[in-house]
């Protein structure tokens, strides 16, 4: 059989099955069941089920001859109606999802899917803040708390200089709450002038950062590693501490 006309036809959406049943009745005409699955080289147990789903979407038919059915494919100029037919079957599909969307979506509150994964040393929080940033959008905004060590903090700010396209880049907005070490540090003192920061004297969590549903965990001690989590209920929880702190920091 042409591997050219087959191929035609499974660009319209027919099976390999049903392209080989469909294009054995052209070359056939009218013809009982043995013909056809010798011709098309589909066996014997797939012919029926084949032939059946070809004369449900309209492009086979057949007559009774003698008590026997002889098969014979419907005009190809009538294709067309098949595919018609098929984009009406999709729009309406589309009309049912627009309905049923809002339930479907409610689905997700039920067992959110979570995630986790880590990431080592200074090319791997790189990666992390990447896939924490992924998909940003201008107006959105990340939150975050850092707590300024004299034992990393020289590392800390070296790789937020070097790296603030990617840390900082994608968003104009952000909040953060520091510790008053973290005030006078060189790089709170550029960052400080583009986002919103406040500083607290008390203990406060070490360094948490949240985008969406993502909470990006990180340490600084050597080697550092960082914990990018997704899952709405840490973030919420994250963000929910995150507001009372901002409350009572100071400018």
């Amino acid at each position: 059989m042409d591997n050219s006309k087959l191929s035609d036809l499974l660009k319209i959406g027919l099976t390999e099955g049903e392209a080989k049943v469909y294009a054995a009745l052209l070359e056939l005409g009218s013809s009982t069941v043995g013909p056809v699955t010798k011709r098309s080289g589909v066996s014997y147990s797939n012919i029926y089920e084949i032939l059946e789903r070809l004369l449900e979407k309209g492009i086979a038919t057949f007559i009774v001859k003698n008590g026997v059915k002889n098969f014979q494919a419907v005009d190809p100029i009538n294709l067309s109606k098949y595919l018609d037919k098929k984009q009406e079957e999709v729009d309406k599909q589309k009309d049912l999802l627009k309905i049923a969307l809002p339930r479907i979506e409610a689905l997700q509150g039920i067992n959110p899917k979570q995630e986790a994964s880590l990431f080592v040393g200074i090319k791997g929080l790189l990666a992390a803040y990447n896939e924490f940033l992924k998909d940003s959008g201008p107006d959105e905004e990340s939150i975050w708390i850092y707590v300024h060590d004299k034992r990393y903090a020289d590392v800390s700010d070296k790789f937020y200089t070097e790296n603030w396209d990617v840390v900082d880049g994608k968003l104009k907005k952000s909040r953060g709450i520091g510790n008053m070490l973290y005030k006078n540090s060189p790089f709170m003192k550029i960052y400080g002038k583009k986002h919103e920061v406040r500083f607290v004297d008390f203990p406060i969590f070490a360094h948490g950062e949240v985008f969406r549903d993502r909470f990006l965990l990180i340490s600084w001690e050597d080697p550092i590693i960082a914990v990018l989590i997704k899952a709405k209920h840490v973030s919420d929880n994250f963000r929910e501490y995150f507001e009372d702190v901002w409350k009572v920091a100071r400018k």
